[in-house]
């Protein structure tokens, strides 16, 4: 399957304190894309910096999933390209023309991208730490020692350093969206996508999830957070974009979208999601 380029150029394991981050630029440039007839991203163009964190706000059906999972390739794009460090996901370029790579090379060039969905998404028959070193061990990544090893680092980062041997249902939500971000690292991934991570918790838990993101933001990972968290986005990101019907609408840094929008639609969403 190929696919016209049509881009709009112009238009590891963190365990501590870490240096400017030089990797996990993603590049977004004029991407559609549509579903039976009906365009739900409309020529998106994004740049994401290394360690930059940019938060995606905007109503239910806006595109802003859909816009996670193109930069990983979770979904193809109509029109457009998606870069991670200069770096097709799902592609490969042939003259002036892109073409689908196979599965296998995508699953491995996907490992650069970690992904925490709202639902969790834990193997149930897995162990918290089972599920961690799952892709490690089957990537080959690391022994299986190694991994574990590994493992037990990041669910201690994560403070369930105690729960390595529980089922994702012997586990509160929050704790199971812990176990999730654990996964996501285990792969050292250049940029985490965060898809509504604490939509599916009960109010109490949210915090928990959000200490971790919290902690990601500070030591300079790449992170792109779709969230309806507002006062969060306000303290964590470092730009706040705006999406309305597949369109981005307005962007700039939390002080400025949120505080004083110059769009009338972002004016409006506020005005609803903070009344």
């Amino acid at each position: 399957m190929s696919n016209t380029l049509t881009p709009s150029f112009d238009g590891g394991v963190f365990l501590g304190a870490a240096p400017a981050a030089t990797t996990g630029l993603v590049e977004v440039s004029g991407v559609s894309k549509s579903y039976g007839g009906i365009e739900v991203l409309h020529n998106v163009t994004l740049t994401v910096q290394p360690g930059e964190v940019v938060a995606l706000l905007g109503p239910s059906g806006s595109g802003k999933s859909t816009l996670l999972r193109t930069i990983n390739h979770l979904e193809s794009v109509d029109r457009g390209t998606v870069t991670i460090d200069g770096t097709y996901i799902g592609y490969e370029r042939r003259g002036d023309r892109l073409y689908e790579l196979h599965e296998r090379e995508v699953l491995r060039r996907r490992t650069q991208i970690g992904m925490v969905f709202q639902n969790f998404n834990l193997f149930p028959h897995l162990t918290a730490i089972e599920n961690i070193i799952e892709a490690p061990v089957a990537l080959k990544r690391a022994t299986r020692a190694e991994a574990i090893e590994q493992a037990k680092t990041l669910l201690s980062r994560v403070g369930l350093a105690d729960k390595a041997g529980h089922y994702p249902r012997q586990l509160s939500g929050g704790q199971q969206q812990r176990v999730a971000i654990a996964r996501a690292l285990a792969l050292k991934p250049k940029v985490l996508l965060f898809d509504e991570p604490t939509s599916a918790l009960d109010p109490e838990l949210v915090g928990e999830v959000l200490d971790v993101i919290r902690d990601l933001a500070r030591v300079g990972t790449t992170l792109i957070i779709v969230t309806h968290e507002i006062g969060f986005a306000r303290e964590v990101a470092n730009r706040v974009v705006f999406l309305d019907k597949g369109h981005v609408l307005e962007q700039g840094t939390p002080g400025q979208v949120l505080g004083t929008p110059s769009h009338p639609r972002t004016q409006e969403f506020l005005r609803k999601v903070l009344a």
